[in-house]
């Protein structure tokens, strides 16, 4: 299998469309099991084109070949020799760029002169058998949307090849490929232009592929606003300096379905540049300032050139963070639910594989079991284990719709355990061993990749996206570390508080020391990343 791709993008190698087409026959190789395929790639940029002179004399003097002694010659030889043609290219002005449109002319030679009759509006016939080859083109334009902008395009190829004789994958936002801080969605785009190549590989490209090529990257008034921004003039036509450009830009991605009901103001401190600038987040759109009054309840202090790695994804901002490579003045509840304010659009999604699911962790099926354990058997040691038997056996049912976890599974089978064990033994003996086993489970998941405690509060700081946040796992780590400490010295306390018979001693470790290392908790899990976040100032 013979490919010819003609890079019609001035840009050569830089061009926006040639990710796409690389993404294309990327796919194309995928489905290549015998690893077949000759691609060449002819940049239009480099080669010797002259416009066509309107002579005939490839038809007339010497037919099938010009008398321009260029690289058009070679062109033709390429062209004749591909099984597909991939045309990659830009929208210039709702056309062909101009280095384009001159090889689109010289095309002349491979027809002949004669007229047709077998269409509508006339026509020549091919020179040479075209029957059994296809063209793809590839394009991106600076529109938000392709629609309606390739309509010269898809004119001029329906003469050429025919309606439908051909394939298109038009897409609109095309400058956004080449931002670094994008790179996620633009990621995402391309490795569904990589499905289609796969898919075209094997006969033609799916409806569902074809549905996912025609989304948006951005929705339109976000992407018109980056746009906008990214020319760096301002409305009085100065130009602006390179860190507001990159602000505004950043601020165009805010998701207004975030909006709490009260504006958001923050200002982001370029402490390496000397530059500051204040964002408002308001119920429908966002706005940038460069003079400003009054104290904002947020201020992120950070060299441009970190922010810059942040959001090109170079280094997470949680890891940053950690580094202290920047920090936080004022409010933290902003960067915790950054992703809710500059997260993933409406209609932005890529359709994948892959099925989603909203199962949940609930700490209430791993702590359960143990303080009914705790609980009953303090009142009546058979009874207390009957109960603990039943609530283990009852609880996989009544949680069946949540994500289980291997402390879910543990903790019901230990207190099973425990129950049965209890049933021929001393509560003097079970009891301390409960706690023990309880303080062992929590002290070893601290060593493990991820804490115990990590595996339930995730829902509430992006789900599995928090596992991945260094900060988030070393708090949950020293709070795992506590509660495995307690309950490792509530085993050896309750061990010689039963022999002393102190039924107040053994209420407080069961019951007063748990409920104040949990509000303990609550207080730690927002005060340890503020403290982080403010790094060494006060």
């Amino acid at each position: 299998m013979n490919i010819l791709v003609i890079n019609g993008s001035p840009k050569d190698e830089r061009s926006n469309t040639l990710k796409l087409t690389n993404a294309f026959l990327a796919g194309y190789r995928d489905a290549d099991e015998k690893q077949s395929l000759n691609v060449e790639t002819l940049s239009v940029a480099k080669l010797k084109i002259n416009p066509c002179l309107g002579c005939f004399t490839c038809w007339k003097n010497t037919p099938g070949k010009c008398c321009i002694n260029d690289d058009m010659q070679m062109v033709i030889e390429k062209m004749l020799w591909a099984d597909i043609t991939i045309w990659s290219f830009p929208l210039y002005y709702y056309s062909l760029p101009s280095q384009l449109k001159a090889l689109m002319d010289r095309q002349l030679p491979l027809t002949l002169p004669f007229m047709r009759s077998d269409t509508k509006s006339g026509g020549h016939p091919s020179r040479y058998d075209m029957s059994k080859k296809k063209t793809v083109l590839i394009s991106t334009c600076g529109f938000y949307t392709a629609e309606s902008n390739y309509d010269s395009i898809t004119a001029q190829f329906d003469k050429l090849c025919g309606k439908q004789n051909y394939t298109t994958l038009f897409c609109g936002q095309g400058e956004l490929f080449q931002v670094p801080e994008l790179s996620k969605r633009t990621e995402a785009a391309l490795s569904v232009v990589r499905q289609a190549g796969k898919e075209y590989y094997n006969g033609s490209i799916s409806e569902e592929t074809n549905t996912k090529l025609k989304e948006l990257l951005f929705p339109r008034d976000v992407f018109e606003r980056m746009a906008d921004a990214s020319w760096g003039i301002s409305s009085t036509g100065e130009k602006e300096d390179i860190s507001l450009i990159f602000t505004k830009q950043m601020a165009a991605l805010y998701n207004p379905a975030g909006y709490k009901g009260t504006d958001i103001i923050f200002d982001i401190d370029y402490t390496d540049i000397g530059k500051c600038y204040r964002i408002i987040l308001k119920e429908k759109e966002s706005c940038v300032l460069e003079s400003f009054i009054g104290k904002p309840t947020t201020i992120i202090h950070t060299p441009f050139s970190v922010w810059k790695s942040i959001a090109a994804g170079e280094i997470s901002g949680s890891e940053a963070l950690m580094k202290q490579l920047y920090f936080i003045e004022g409010d933290f509840d902003l960067l915790l639910k950054w992703d809710e304010y500059f997260g993933k659009q409406q209609g932005t999604d890529t359709v994948k594989n892959t099925p989603v699911t909203n199962a949940k962790t609930d700490m209430r099926y791993v702590l359960t079991p143990w303080i009914v354990f705790w609980t009953a058997v303090n009142f009546h040691a058979f009874w207390g284990a009957m109960i603990s038997l039943l609530v283990c056996a009852v609880l996989p049912l009544l949680f069946y719709k949540n994500k289980r976890t291997v402390y879910d599974v543990l903790s019901c089978s230990s207190v099973s355990l425990l129950s049965m064990l209890l049933i021929n033994s001393s509560i003097a003996v079970v009891l301390p061993l409960s706690y023990l086993i309880f303080g062992m489970m929590w002290s070893i998941s601290a060593c493990l990749k991820i804490p115990l405690s990590a595996e339930y509060s995730m829902n509430d700081y992006g789900g599995d996206k928090a596992l991945r946040n260094p900060l988030f796992i070393k708090t949950n780590r020293i709070l795992t570390t506590a509660w495995g400490l307690f309950y490792l010295i509530a085993a050896i306390g309750s061990y010689f508080i039963i022999r002393c018979n102190s039924t107040a001693a053994l209420w407080i470790i069961s019951s007063i020391c748990p409920l104040l290392l949990g509000i303990f908790t609550l207080w730690f899990q927002k005060w340890y990343p503020y403290k982080i976040a403010r790094g060494n100032n006060k």
